[in-house]
């Protein structure tokens, strides 16, 4: 979670009815302040569509259901428990609805009535149930059909109508809001003013202003992005390069020792870096990679070259595990090929006073010459001697202002990033404005393909035996949920209820473990460990782990409601398996049965080429797909989707580079407020990343 920043607008008990108990459970879900929960948008929205037949119904997702009861409701009773049931029959299907502990609606529900039935259904073995569903008179219903309401991500103890009416009296008390994009951009790109847009964001009143809200609030995320990258590229531009570098002989050697060689495309990628050092300029380059792709190895050799001239280079990654991790690879290449007098150090959050003080000092000296680190690097107290070459691994999970603030720690260094982010290059070019591309398109020729199959909820016990059989040969698995707890409006398999179940299910026979964003970064850096030295064999966990340590023993990866996924996430999750030595699989469990999610998803099955994946993402998720689940904090954008808003990201682009062509330094009057709004936007993002250190 982000640490509170004093400079933020107005504490949250200032909305009428949120007291010390409430705020509590708002800054668990990452809320502080009154300008957090205006931007703290739904993740869905619960719709009352429609009402369609009993045969009509969708598995998997919510529905209004139009039906006639033709018969008295039949009650079963167990013990005490007891379960009511109606059976929906018309001319398209047969629907049976259920409720528990309800044994009074058999004389409630009215033969011969019609009624509108409102909730979950699920389909086993051909046969379609819902659960508890609300229950309306059709003209009752009629007058809310149409109607969104806002589904948020919750914490235990955060109910979804306390946060709608939190933001519904802060909505009433705020008033009108200072419109800061130009006017000019507003109707040159067809933007709703920003009042429209968060209004209707959290309480739209039709899909259609949902979408412009959107597209409004989309736009103002990218827009901001890319004038902060426009504006870095403009600083880069004025740099000399202060480090002066020549190619020397202990790379050739290293990649001489390697037990591999490198592959075409690592070849081609190493020269351009090469080449970008020896230049006389100031290299950024992006690298990107499938996971497994061999980027790691070229920064390390770019790390060598820049201790071969005198200077240091430091590395950041995302978590502790993985830092430590690559760490011990660095020390071990280092080792093997007998190179002396780097004195690498590893600098994270957990390092003691005294740890830190020692790494410190050895980073001010210069007697480290190679530093790996977290977030714990961009720390005011880490001072570099002269560092030459900054390395951020891992770029998607690192804002603009992450990177920029570690290239600050040195007289300009050179730049390298990573990313094993499968981004389309039309798209990248835009995104990484201030950074030249290199593309690592093939794998190595040892590895082995990763196996996958779409299947339905009903082979989920399949799946788990599957599991169970792999853990008994040694191996271990993840298993992928994308909601961290129950959410009372979104029928989504969820981390808590899942490890609790699947401990049952093995009784014993398997350790499983549990996993998600919402945890310290000491808990979660435990359960990695733990996970990588094999003590758990089983990982339930949220898209946390989508960059997390090299687990070469785990050969199955299970995605539970993979609907609720972009493909190319998809793949970066199924990129945690297939990394040793045995065969791998990855099973997408698809909860919507929807013919056309299954016909996205078989683009899986047809392919491990992340960069086809995201092309083909590009084409099949328009702007109409607004419900995909997104894990809170995990993102560099809240509401923006690069394939999904791919039209407004291009309108965003230009927009930008028409303003810094009338207005380069942002000082004309209808201007004003955009340089504080990138400031807040990239310190927002510094804030967040302090929660680590």
């Amino acid at each position: 979670m982000a640490k509170k920043k004093e400079t933020d607008s107005a504490d949250l008990k200032t909305i009428r009815g949120i007291g010390e108990k409430t705020e509590k459970l708002f800054r668990q879900a990452g809320v502080y302040t009154t300008e957090d929960l205006l931007h703290y948008y739904p993740r869905d929205y619960d719709a009352y569509d429609e009402p369609v037949r009993a045969g009509e119904t969708v598995a998997g997702v919510k529905n209004a259901v139009f039906g006639k009861i033709t018969a008295k409701p039949s009650v079963r009773t167990f013990g005490k428990n007891s379960i009511t049931i109606v059976k929906l029959t018309d001319e398209t299907g047969t629907l049976y609805v259920h409720w528990f502990h309800m044994p009074f609606l058999r004389n409630t529900l009215t033969v011969g009535k019609h009624y509108v039935f409102r909730g979950l259904v699920t389909e086993k073995n051909g046969r379609k149930t819902m659960e508890h569903p609300e229950l309306f008179d059709p003209e009752k219903y009629e007058k809310i059909r149409g109607q969104l309401l806002p589904v948020y991500a919750l914490t235990s103890g955060l109910s979804n109508n306390t946060v709608r009416k939190a933001v519904a009296s802060l909505l009433e008390m705020t008033g009108s809001l200072p419109e800061y994009l130009p006017d000019e951009i507003r109707e040159m790109n067809g933007l709703c003013e920003i009042n429209f847009a968060i209004s209707q964001i959290h309480f739209p009143d039709s899909r259609d202003n949902l979408i412009t809200a959107r597209n409004r609030l989309a736009f103002d995320e990218f827009f901001l992005f890319l004038l902060g990258v426009a504006e870095m590229k403009t600083q880069q531009e004025k740099q000399d390069c202060s480090w002066p570098m020549k190619t020397g002989w202990k790379t050739e050697e290293v990649l001489d020792h390697l037990p591999y060689r490198l592959t075409p495309a690592q070849d081609r990628v190493w020269g351009e870096m090469e080449r970008d050092l020896a230049s006389g300029k100031l290299m950024n380059r992006l690298i990107q990679g499938d996971v497994g792709s061999g980027k790691t190895i070229l920064a390390f050799l770019a790390m060598i070259m820049t201790f071969e001239n005198g200077f240091q280079s430091a590395m950041m990654v995302p978590t502790e595990v993985l830092a430590e991790q690559q760490y011990h690879s660095l020390v071990r290449l280092l080792e093997e090929n007998q190179i002396t007098g780097v004195n690498p150090v590893l600098l994270r959050g957990s390092c003691t006073a005294a740890e830190k003080r020692r790494i410190d000092e050895e980073i001010s000296s210069g007697k480290a010459r190679m530093i790996v680190g977290t977030h714990a690097l961009i720390q005011d107290t880490v001072s570099f001697r002269n560092l030459a070459l900054a390395v951020t691994d891992e770029q998607h999970r690192f804002g603009v202002r992450q990177r920029e603030k570690l290239s600050e720690k040195g007289a300009a260094p050179h730049v390298l990033v990573m990313s094993a982010t499968p981004i389309p290059r039309t798209l990248a070019l835009i995104l990484y404005g201030d950074l030249d591309i290199s593309v690592l398109d093939d794998m190595p020729a040892d590895r082995l393909q990763v196996k996958n199959c779409v299947v339905g909820p009903s082979y989920r016990k399949t799946a788990w035996n599957f599991i169970a059989d792999e853990v008994k040969k040694g191996r271990q698995a993840y298993v992928i949920c994308p909601m961290v707890e129950p959410n009372e409006e979104l029928p989504c398999e969820n981390v808590t209820d899942y490890t609790a179940e699947l401990k049952k299910y093995y009784g014993g026979t398997v350790n499983v473990g549990m996993l998600h964003g919402r945890m310290k970064p000491k808990e979660k850096n435990q359960i990695m460990e733990d996970f990588a030295s094999g003590n758990i064999q089983v990982l339930v966990s949220t898209t946390v782990v989508e960059v997390g340590v090299n687990v070469p023993n785990a050969t199955v990866m299970l995605i539970e409601n993979a609907e609720r996924f972009g493909l190319a996430q998809l793949h970066q999750l199924r990129g945690r398996v297939g990394r040793g030595k045995e065969q791998s699989y990855c099973i997408f469990m698809q909860g919507d049965g929807r013919q056309e999610t299954s016909k996205r998803l078989s683009v899986l099955s047809e392919t491990n080429d992340g960069f086809r994946i995201a092309e083909e993402d590009l084409k099949m998720r328009g702007p109409g797909d607004l419900f995909g689940v997104r894990q809170s904090g995990e993102a560099v954008f809240q509401i923006a989707d690069i394939y999904r808003d791919h039209e407004v990201l291009t309108m965003a682009e230009e927009a930008v580079k028409n303003l810094k062509e009338s207005d380069p330094d942002l000082t004309l009057p209808q201007n004003s407020g955009l340089r504080d709004r990138v400031s807040a936007l990239f310190q927002r993002q510094i804030d967040h990343s302090q929660s680590d250190i």
